[in-house]
């Protein structure tokens, strides 16, 4: 049996896609599915058993010995959220509690952390263990996704862990499935959208007087691939860890625009508007994974290129509304 939480969302849903393409029909959704809007996430997918959220923890403490893995991908990813009540009570002790079952049940873990968690990047891109407590988050969200890591490892220390674990900072992920993601969905997305309504896109301009307007750069990693990397996590499970999940290359929101523009086959119109301020001070400027640790780890399948991400995302799901 495995369990997928946060399925009914954007990488979840495509985690429980890729894992019924493998074989797998056991799994057990967890969510929020009072949210309708992302019902159709899940259709057409072999489950075994929704339960909800609320409801995980004390079904979790009474078949704990049937469960052979856990992807803990749900979390409140809202950026602009900054109730830190929300985050503690979400990803923060939430967390913790699955942490602790799992160790209870010996059952292997893979959780959601993310690279919000590192900041402006003052200290780098690197998935080493060491700099965690050094990290400074821009907000509350990548506060409460580093807070976990920092408790997660004190119990590493403690030897209070799962048989196998392994944290994974998400860059910036796109794809299908995000269509109820309002705000927080993809730049690819809402470009998508409104070009095809204005035949132009809008990119935050830059206040930053290093980077040009639309040169910010972001490690932007297709959700296929990532789903790719959390089956090979249980497949063929490398040693425990924090692991980023990225691409390994910084590519500009130019970039991602000229080449949704491109695959709609419409002539380019990008103009600029102020970035909203309630997120100017907290804007991450740049990120790029290093993923070293990840591939040396045996991970050989590789990543898809911007071009043929976005060619495939808009083509193959958005042009045809279609979800994966």
């Amino acid at each position: 049996m495995i369990v997928v939480t946060g399925a009914a969302g954007f990488i979840g849903s495509c985690l429980v896609s890729r894992l019924n393409k493998s074989g797998h029909d056991n799994i057990v959704v967890v969510d929020d599915f009072s949210k309708t809007e992302k019902e159709k996430n899940l259709e057409g997918k072999t489950l075994l058993a929704k339960i909800g959220r609320k409801d995980f923890i004390q079904w979790l403490k009474d078949f704990g010995d049937e469960v052979d893995f856990i992807y803990h991908i749900g979390a409140r990813t809202d950026t602009t959220e900054f109730d830190v009540s929300i985050f503690d009570e979400l990803n923060v002790n939430y967390s913790k509690e699955i942490w602790n079952l799992c160790t209870k049940f010996n059952i292997p873990l893979v959780y959601a952390s993310s690279a919000a968690t590192y900041g402006l990047g003052e200290n780098g891109y690197k998935d080493d263990h060491s700099i965690i407590d050094k990290l400074k988050p821009l907000n509350p969200y990548g506060d409460s996704k580093n807070d976990f890591d920092k408790w997660m490892l004190q119990e590493v220390e403690k030897s209070n862990h799962p048989p196998f674990w392994a944290g994974l900072k998400f860059f910036n992920v796109y794809g299908p499935n995000e269509f109820h993601k309002g705000r927080m969905a993809s730049v690819i997305f809402h470009a998508f959208h409104q070009i095809n309504k204005t035949n132009g896109m809008k990119l935050f301009r830059s206040h930053n007087p290093y980077y040009t307007d639309g040169g910010q750069l972001r490690d932007f990693v297709y959700v296929k691939d990532v789903v790719e990397v959390c089956h090979y996590l249980m497949d063929t499970p490398p040693d425990s860890g924090i692991y980023n999940l990225g691409t390994g290359t910084s590519r500009t929101f130019l970039d991602l625009t000229k080449n949704t523009f491109n695959a709609l086959k419409v002539e380019e119109n990008i103009s600029f508007i102020d970035t909203p301020e309630d997120i100017r001070d907290k804007y991450q400027y740049f990120t790029e994974a290093d993923m070293t640790k990840l591939i040396e780890s045996g991970y050989d399948k590789g990543f898809h290129s911007l071009e043929e991400g976005v060619k495939d995302y808009v083509t193959n799901y958005l042009m045809k509304e279609m979800y994966y």
